[in-house]
Parts: C-alpha cells; structure tokens; sequence
C-alpha cells in the first residue's frame, strides 16, 4: 500500500482526536481540517491546513457547504496506479488525501434529546456520508476511519510500517465505514418514517431499518443441518446474554442463547435470592428464598428435579461454594449469575465432566433500556412489537370475588404472575409465596395445562392445599377454575375479560377461592 502522506480530518465527536492527530503530524503527515477541528488541532499547537486552502472556497451557507468539491473529492477518489487520473490531478491542481478522518453529525442523539423538527434536520451531515463512502469506494488506496476507538491501533501499525497501513487494515476500515454510513441513513430513514407531514410522531414508521452486528458464528442452528449465527443490537443497555462473560464451557448454541435469554428475563423479575430453571424456554422451576442462594436452589430444584437434568439456571446472586456443591450433582448446560466465588469456581471445574457447564458472568444491577422492538420473523414479512415490559400491581388489581386473598395469598399470586408472563402459552402456573408447584405450557386448551401443572406437582410431590393459580389469558369456561379447586388452590390470578367471566367468578365463589382480575394478559406464543 502507498504511504500516507496526507489526512483529512472532520470530525463531530472529538474523543481522543487531538492526541491522534499530534500522533499523525509528529509522522510527517500533513493535516488538512475544517471548522471545529482545525480549531481544536490549532488551540493544541498541531499544524493544520483549512480545507478551504485546497478547494479556493469558503466554507459557506453556515457551514452546509466546505467539502463537496472536486478538490476534495478527487482527492479521495483519484485512482494513484490510474495515469489519467493522475495526469487530470496535476491539471487540476488537486491534490491526493490518503487517510480520511471522519465522524458524522449527532443525529440520532439530536432525536434522542427531543430538538425540535428544524435542528433535527441541521444535524443531517451531508459532505461527511459523501467523503465516508468515496473513501470507501477507494479503499485499495485511501484509509478511512469513523471510530475513535480505532485510533491507537491505527497509529501503531502507521509507526510501524512507515506510515503505511495493510490491505487487510484498509478493508477492515472499509467495511466499517459502509456499515457507519448505512447505520446512519437508516436512522434519518426512520426518523422522518415515523413522522407524519406536520412533523408529528406516528406510533409506527413506515418503513423500519435494522443494524446489527455479529457476536459469533454458532456451530448450527436449532438443529444440525442448519447453518445460524448471533447477532446483536444496537443501542440498548442493561443484562443480555450477548454481554455476558463466559469462563468455562463449549461455545453456546443457538437453543443456549435461547435458553439462557428465558433464564434471565425470568431471574430479572425478582430483588429476593432467586433461582430459576429453564428447560425448552420455559420455567420449570422457580423459588425464592431468605435464607441463602443454595436455599433457592433446591426448591427449585425440587419443583421438577426431572425436567431441570440438562437444563439452564440463572441465579441473581453470586454463586458460592455451597450452591456450587449443589450444582455438580446434576448435569446442566449453562448457569448464569451476577459472579461466582473463587471457591465456586474451584468445584464447578473440579472434575472432566464438570468443565462442559457453560458459566456466564453478567451484570444485572442495571434495568434494562432501550433496545428497540420485539421482531418476530414470518414468511414474507416481519412482525414488530414493544416488549412485553407491561408490570401490575396485585393489591391494586380488582377482585372479582366475594372473597378478598390474605396477604399471603397475595404474596402467591404476585409470585405466580410474575412467572406465569414468562411461560408459553396456553399458561398456568400454581405457587406457594417463594416457590413454583406446578407448571402447564403450551397446551392448545387452559384446562389441559392446568391438569398437565397438577399432574407435574404431584409426579414431584408438591402439595397444592392452599396454593394461588395464576393463567397467562382470561379463563374462557369455569372447567378450569374447578380443575385448580379440585387440586387445592385457595386463590386466582387472571386477565378477566372474558364473555364467560361471570361463569367463572361463580365457579371460584362455589370454591371459597379468591379471584383477583389483572386486566393484562401475557401471550408467549
């Protein structure tokens, strides 16, 4: 690759710009700049030459206008092994530019902060896109760089091979410029998608565009023969498997990452020590304890000590020695929680058959923020939703029967509801206050999950005198009321809504139960 002699340099974030560019000029390299950052490089004592100086132009219309021309351009452009384009450069008086340094106007934190329409159209960067993509286009012989973060690897290999940068260095920048300005365009494309002509916001856009990046290639998808890959999003913060640290274990899988997102949206839920087993993507054991974290676990455990063997736990405190004991007695593909104790560690890798449990560190002290939308794929389209974020408060919930729940029964259902949004649907959950009993999921009728959940706590030898059942959607007939009366159940959380309510209300008051409506349903489908 030809030496860099020449750098272009605008930039509207200025995160380590200046160390950068004394880095460049102290190489010989000559620094031509704009506006704000040929201010910056002079307030600094590094040289700089205004791009004015090679165009014979002002910048002009208030800035809209300093490096759309053909000085700049064919700069960047110019093919340097092309003898005519040379031989046209020399005419022209241009000059070439080999490293174009550019970052891009605000935008999506202009809209972020809620500017009013017309600044919201100033932060539209027109001559930065320009310049990104020619660069770009001509990546064989100009660098270019939008990321600060890749400033000191860049000045490195410049010191290193006589202000000269790889091919492979010049592709890599090249696609990361791309991918910049296609971010870019895609955020103006759905902002103005998302108002109306008086510039009013619509709830969805017309159109949608959607960045992510890769995280890792997987071995295969949900099963063998097909090829997947996992992918992250931009912009939103807070627990995600994709920022979990792994320290032992196989690579995951695509039905892992699945597997563990259900475990940490599900331990989420909870502030008290909680464990939470996932098999298939759906709880199949769930407790919370005041005692300890080993505590939590063996109820949970305990509520289907079959289903958990190969299973994902999440735990939302930091495992010590004595869960860790816990742990290795049964075979699991993954734990994840918020640390785990030197001494933990030292167990969970102890023996051979050990070291396959995939462990996952992961911060879940922040709430989780942004994040865009719920994508469901379907043949030919896509289905975009908000997140399923919707809380309720049980005390405040209206009680459709003639009995009130006790405070204990409250504290039941509000652990059954909480659990309850993250099974598949057709749903029930039965409960004690800090521990699942019995689980039905993904049944096309209620009332065969209810037999299914009480079939599950009596296989296990849980007792459900006394228990609060909670149903993901209104109950349609009273069948299923009676099922959860007949296994013991004393209390009930449901949507209501249903034309059949009345039927139901009178079926739990036949049953001395508690009935208390949500007025919000929770569909997995």
């Amino acid at each position: 690759m030809g030496k860099i002699q020449r750098a272009l340099i605008s930039v509207s974030d200025k995160q380590g710009i200046v160390e950068f560019s004394r880095g460049l000029s102290e190489l010989g390299i000559e620094i031509v700049s704009t506006g704000g950052t040929a201010s910056l490089l002079r307030d600094n004592k590094i040289p700089v030459r205004d791009v004015s100086e090679l165009t014979g132009f002002p910048e002009m219309m208030d800035g809209r206008v300093k490096t759309l021309h053909p000085k700049i351009h064919g700069g960047i452009l110019a093919l340097r092994d092309n003898p005519e384009h040379m031989a046209q450069m020399k005419t022209r008086g241009i000059v070439p530019i080999d490293l174009l340094v550019v970052n891009l106007y605000p935008f999506e934190a202009t809209v972020a902060r809620g500017a009013s329409f017309e600044e919201i159209v100033e932060n539209i960067d027109i001559g930065g896109p320009s310049m990104v993509r020619a660069a770009a286009k001509n990546h064989t012989q100009v660098g270019v760089v939008v990321d600060p973060e890749d400033y000191s690897s860049i000045l490195a290999e410049l010191k290193e091979d006589g202000c000269s940068l790889s091919p492979a260095t010049h592709f890599r920048l090249c696609c990361k410029a791309f991918q910049h300005t296609s971010r870019y365009d895609g955020a103006i494309s759905n902002y103005f998608a998302s108002v109306d002509e008086n510039q009013k916001p619509m709830r969805w856009g017309r159109t949608v565009n959607i960045q992510i990046s890769k995280i890792q290639d997987l071995r295969y998808g949900e099963n063998p023969h097909q090829s997947a890959a996992f992918y992250g999003t931009q912009g939103d913060t807070g627990p995600a498997i994709g920022r979990a640290k792994q320290f032992q274990g196989k690579e995951l899988s695509f039905n892992n990452i699945l597997d563990a997102d259900a475990a940490l949206g599900t331990v989420l839920e909870f502030s008290d020590i909680a464990t939470i087993a996932i098999k298939h993507s759906n709880p199949c054991g769930v407790a919370l304890s005041k005692k300890s974290l080993a505590d939590s676990f063996r109820k949970a455990k305990a509520c289907d000590p079959v289903s958990i063997f190969g299973g994902v736990i999440a735990f939302n405190r930091p495992v010590d020695e004595e869960t860790a004991k816990e742990l290795q007695e049964i075979f699991l593909e993954i734990v994840i929680a918020p640390g785990f104790t030197p001494e933990a560690k030292a167990v969970l890798s102890s023996a051979k058959r050990l070291l396959n449990i995939r462990l996952l560190e992961l911060d879940m002290s922040q709430q989780p923020q942004g994040g865009g939308y719920d994508l469901r794929r379907v043949r030919g389209g896509m289905l975009i939703q908000d997140w399923d974020t919707g809380k309720i408060d049980v005390h405040a919930c209206k009680v459709a029967t003639e009995r009130k729940p006790t405070e204990e029964e409250y504290q039941a259902l509000d652990f059954a509801w909480r659990v309850c949004r993250h099974v598949k649907s057709n749903a029930i959950v039965f409960a004690s206050p800090d521990q699942v009993l019995g689980v039905g999921a993904g049944q096309m009728s209620r009332v065969d999950s209810a037999k299914i959940a009480v079939l599950r706590a009596a296989t296990h030898g849980l007792d459900l005198r006394g228990s609060a059942v909670a149903s993901d959607a209104f109950y349609p007939f009273r069948d299923g009321i009676d099922e959860a009366a007949k296994a013991g159940a004393k209390s009930v959380i449901q949507p209501g809504g249903s034309i059949k309510d009345e039927e139901v209300i009178a079926a739990a008051n036949e049953h001395g139960m508690a009935m208390i409506f949500t007025g919000m349903r929770h569909f997995r489908h």
